[in-house]
């Protein structure tokens, strides 16, 4: 058995990232810059006013008076003509500041009747202007390449006049169900038989971290079925089959896959839950046979699928270990890299975290009311109320 280091390592070395694609910045949200992008313009581009008021000559408010009003300045009419001596011209929040002005006074601090306005206050220089390139420049980069899109990102890009950007594309992500007993939710069920549920929650996985999923079905348990797999799984970035990992059954992906160009990496990692987990390439693209054990599934997606995607996707994994203090003990680990269904809650400033009493790697109810995985290195003592331990967040990303 190999480490789980080692078999994410091997994992994400044989995952490249995948081209790139222009794409407009209203379809970018979650999406994965593959080059950086830079702002066309200053913004704001020109001096503007923060505030409603009145654009003077800080020379002729230097004390409270009364100012001559030449025009006015709406947001996106600006004024045409310049401020001279003892002139004012009423402005908006976001107007140019008309040229031969320094300062606005605010509507609050004036009264103004025909064509004068009464200055309450001192005008101070540059008070209440914005000046041009005051939250970025031209040529500025917004965002980095390998930066995943969050809607404050898309806003900026557009304050900055980014149009398109160009962002990696979707890895295709394709998976298979395997065995006999599987049926889909809401269909007739064989004597004996179960739904099949692993792949709902990798489809979602998948998607929410940025990849394509693409669901090939269920096979049966017999090497024709695998038979024309190659052929269904082209153009995928990355394959996955869910079953038929452990020692019995594994034989036949091997039988059946060998012959279609399947080359062994490795089997067998030293984890629980996800010990007979395989990897290899099928006619070039990666392959990771996954355990059928929905929980199992699910926990080597997170830490094997998720590194996977994001190398393809040229970023980082976003897989979020936060510290945390032990609610209940933890007896001392094996040789296996563990991984315990727990619920983290936030008490006294501080986060605390209980591992649930059953984890059995079938029990998806268990693991649907976590929100973490405490994680315990091969041969780790025992571990005590108000330890700190590692945890996997389940709620990020």
């Amino acid at each position: 058995m190999i480490s789980v280091d080692e078999a994410r390592a091997r994992i994400v070395a044989s995952c490249k990232p995948v081209e790139c694609e222009a794409i407009s910045i209203a379809d970018a949200d979650g999406r994965i810059l593959a080059n950086e992008a830079r702002a066309k313009l200053s913004q704001p581009p020109f001096p503007v006013s923060s505030m409603d008021g009145y654009a003077v000559r800080t020379d002729d408010a230097r004390e409270p008076t009364t100012l001559r009003v030449v025009g006015a300045a709406p947001a996106g009419s600006p004024f045409s003509g310049c401020v001279g001596i003892g002139e004012a011209v009423r402005i908006f929040t976001g107007s140019v500041i008309p040229e031969g002005a320094d300062a606005i006074v605010i509507q609050e601090d004036t009264e103004a009747n025909s064509n004068q306005v009464r200055l309450k206050v001192a005008a101070q220089k540059g008070r209440h202007i914005r000046v041009a390139g005051l939250d970025f420049k031209a040529g500025e980069v917004l965002a980095a390449a390998g930066k995943r899109l969050s809607p404050r990102d898309l806003s900026l890009l557009a304050a900055g006049d980014v149009a398109q950007i160009d962002v990696r594309r979707r890895p295709r992500v394709a998976f298979v169900a395997t065995g006999d007993e599987l049926s889909r939710p809401g269909e007739a069920r064989k004597p004996g038989g179960i739904v099949a549920s692993s792949g709902y929650g990798l489809s979602a996985l998948i998607a929410r971290w940025g990849g394509e999923p693409v669901d090939l079905g269920l096979l049966p348990d017999n090497i024709e079925a695998f038979a024309d797999l190659p052929e269904k799984a082209r153009g995928a970035d990355l394959l996955i089959t869910l079953g038929g990992a452990s020692v019995g059954d594994y034989d036949l992906v091997q039988r059946a896959l060998t012959p279609k160009g399947f080359a062994l990496d490795f089997w067998k990692i030293a984890m629980r839950p996800g010990k007979p987990l395989i990897f290899g390439q099928l006619q070039q693209t990666p392959l990771l046979g996954l355990p059928g054990n929905p929980v199992s599934t699910l926990v080597c997606a997170i830490l094997f699928v998720l590194p996977a995607i994001a190398a393809m996707l040229g970023t980082d994994d976003e897989t979020q270990i936060l510290r945390a203090r032990l609610v209940g003990d933890l007896a001392a680990n094996d040789a296996r890299q563990d991984h315990v269904r727990a619920r983290t809650a936030v008490k006294n400033d501080e986060l605390w975290v209980e591992p649930f009493a059953v984890q059995d790697s079938s029990m998806l109810s268990v693991f649907a009311a976590a929100n973490a995985l405490i994680l315990r290195m091969p041969h780790a003592p025992a571990a005590k109320v108000g330890d700190w331990v590692d945890t996997i967040s389940l709620d990020h990303p």
